[in-house]
């Protein structure tokens, strides 16, 4: 008897995760079904992608990107929605059983929290989620009972290395780092580095920020709150080790002293499928690691002095409440000037120290996590462009 569609909601769906999701529904024939796309203002190729998965509910950033859709060749019949609300809408379709997230920023949370509530499976992208609402998230997903099944590279090689570990017999997660393109750069080297030197990335192919906060290892410390918050993990039981290769996509140390990594070639589409179609395994012809093509495997320690941006992500976590959602959302601000050339490479972790020196943590609720991301935003700007109106009026505000 042929297996039922799982059908799905792409949140992101023309960014680099959404659109090698789709590569993989291609690649998965009529496994997949896809019931909605949204996207930020790209309406071109999400138009594209609409007509050639004939999707016809379809979310963009706001009602005036909708309008502009709507005169774009999309599906008859489709409808058209927009903004946070648009997107809380399109992931809680009857007719949907998988959620990937995939956008952008804090803008994220809602929609996410909204599908935990209506019963909906997560395969999520958007460190956001965890990052700043993690606690909350994951509470969420007790209490619906919800699979949150994740797509980075690293949480997805925890999460298949812990599939049949008894309760109690993890006492260590280790996330790999590729340590980005200023692994062997000296302080001098990266003082002076460009954003085009930051964006030549080693081993994989991402967007913008993602690429940076691989320069700066802001990656791992994003992904150490990730870990700790997905898998119930105390921070000093989760660690980082530079693996150039990109091979070894993260390990778990047993109790035992035993040691358990996930390993494949640095390709997004492997730990996309398996979020789609967990807990099966199938062969759809993605390329296969030939282990003999990348000896030797090496693996190192970070160093904190180059990289501050690991203890930082720490001191984040540890504070707790608001405090990460602010060092995410300095850091987005941070890199996007680097990007725009206002700013140096080491200046992205001496702005997002400041802002976080600056902060008074509040509850990690919905409401309190956007007021700090947009103070943090604002915050990070101002201390680049010069004074702007920082305070909100609520806690969090500049100290």
């Amino acid at each position: 008897m042929p297996q039922q569609a799982r059908r799905i909601a792409i949140l992101g769906s023309t960014g680099s995760i959404g659109t090698q999701t789709l590569d993989v529904v291609q690649r998965l024939g009529g496994r997949i079904e896809i019931v909605a796309l949204a996207a930020h203002r790209n309406i071109a190729l999400l138009a594209e992608q609409a007509r050639r998965w004939d999707v016809r509910h379809l979310c963009v950033a706001d009602e005036e990107t909708a309008a502009r859709l709507s005169g774009e060749a999309v599906p008859p019949g489709s409808v058209v929605y927009s903004g946070r609300d648009g997107l809380t809408s399109v992931a809680t379709l009857p007719d949907v059983d998988t959620v990937v997230v995939a956008v952008a920023g804090a803008v994220g949370i809602e929609a996410t929290h909204a599908a935990i509530a209506s019963g909906k499976t997560i395969a999520l992208a958007s460190k956001e989620v965890l990052v700043a609402a993690g606690e909350h998230t994951m509470q969420l997903a007790r209490e619906h009972g919800t699979s949150i099944v994740p797509i980075d590279s690293e949480h997805s090689a925890i999460f298949q290395c812990l599939q049949g570990a008894p309760p109690g017999s993890v006492a260590e997660l280790i996330l790999t780092a590729s340590g980005g393109p200023f692994l062997r750069a000296t302080v001098e080297q990266m003082r002076e580095a460009t954003p085009d030197e930051a964006l030549r990335h080693p081993t994989w192919n991402m967007g913008g920020l993602v690429t940076v906060n691989s320069a700066t290892l802001m990656n791992k410390g994003l992904e150490i709150i990730e870990a700790c918050r997905l898998f119930n993990m105390p921070p000093d039981r989760v660690h980082t080790l530079i693996h150039p290769q990109s091979i070894v996509h993260s390990l778990i140390r047993f109790v035992d002293g035993s040691v358990l990594a996930q390993m494949g070639l640095p390709d997004m589409r492997l730990p996309i499928q398996y979020a789609l179609l967990y807990p099966e395994r199938l062969d759809t012809g993605l390329p296969r690691l030939e282990l003999a093509d990348w000896s030797p495997l090496t693996f190192e320690q970070p160093d904190d002095e180059r990289f501050p941006a690991i203890s930082i992500a720490r001191e984040a976590l540890a504070a707790g409440g608001t405090m990460p959602a602010v060092m995410n959302g300095a850091n987005e601000e941070a890199v996007a000037m680097f990007l725009e050339r206002r700013l140096r490479f080491f200046g992205i972790m001496e702005v997002v120290h400041a802002v976080m020196n600056a902060h008074v943590p509040g509850p990690a609720r919905y409401a309190e996590i956007l007021t700090a991301d947009r103070w943090a935003r604002s915050m990070a700007r101002s201390l680049v462009d010069g004074p702007q109106d920082c305070d909100n009026g609520t806690a969090g505000s500049a100290a």
